[in-house]
């Protein structure tokens, strides 16, 4: 998001979120570091929460108010549409593009329930990957390598996978540290 930085920003850096799907059960992780430039200014942020009465599993890469204010939105959409996570993410994305004061929130986010996964974007965009596992955020394209290398590993649940690839994306991306906020949905 850096290139659509407007002039005087200060450069907030520092998030990889993780989002594993693998025989029924979901793990979503996120790291707990926030960077302004160069310099770590939080260790211990919390980038994953349960919405949707804790049966949905939200993480958000992006301006931290942009993210509230967008989990907020999904939170009601939930409400409005119990149990249809889908229909939730496409009101949401449909309102995130067309709203004047919406579309100039900067932030993705990664949403997941017991059935499906989605990555949502200011774009507009409501995708599901074809493998169940997502990674956005700094340190993201790191972890989601990580979790595809890991993924078909017969010994590891989602959980331990969500937890190998999140230490390996933060051993090689300097804006992602091993304070892990990590939820799971059995």
């Amino acid at each position: 998001m850096d290139e659509q930085r407007r002039p005087g920003d200060p450069g907030w850096h520092g998030t990889t979120i993780l989002c594993v799907r693998k025989h029924g059960s979901v793990a979503m992780a996120g790291d707990g570091q926030v960077s302004l430039g160069q310099t770590v200014v939080k260790g211990n942020a919390r980038k994953v929460r349960r919405i949707g009465n804790g049966a949905v599993l939200a993480g958000f890469a992006g301006a931290t108010a942009d993210a509230f204010t967008l989990l907020e939105r999904l939170e009601a959409k939930l409400e409005r549409f119990p149990g249809q996570l889908e229909r939730a993410c496409v009101e949401l994305a449909k309102d995130w593009r067309t709203d004047r004061y919406l579309r100039r929130l900067e932030a993705m986010m990664a949403v997941s329930d017991k059935g499906r996964s989605f990555i949502l974007t200011g774009n507009g965009d409501v995708l599901e990957p074809e493998d169940g596992v997502i990674g956005i955020g700094s340190g993201g394209n790191y972890a989601l390598a990580a979790a595809r290398a890991l993924i078909d590993r017969p010994d590891m649940t989602a959980e331990q996978v969500a937890r190998r690839a999140m230490a390996i994306a933060g051993e090689i991306c300097v804006y992602t540290n091993d304070r892990l906020t990590l939820e799971i949905i059995e």
